[in-house]
């Protein structure tokens, strides 16, 4: 995954899960040139408590967005 693919994909994440801007992503090659890109933080509760949130998002090389999930 070159650059401008990764960074396509970055700002679409931070768009949608603001939380996790400006976190750098692990990126993890998957089979059929598809890569898996992580976003670890943490989240505040309504109560001041923090617990970890994570992201995962499957992209291809275009920096094309097949799926995302989360957690909570």
């Amino acid at each position: 995954m070159d650059g401008k693919s990764k960074s396509s994909v970055c700002t679409s994440v931070y768009h949608q899960f603001p939380e996790v801007k400006g976190v750098s992503p692990q990126v993890k090659t998957l089979p059929g040139d598809k890569y898996q890109l992580l976003f670890r933080t943490k989240a505040q509760t309504e109560d001041g408590k923090d617990i970890p949130r994570t992201v995962r998002v499957v992209a291809d090389a275009e920096g094309r967005i097949l799926k995302i999930s989360t957690s909570r």
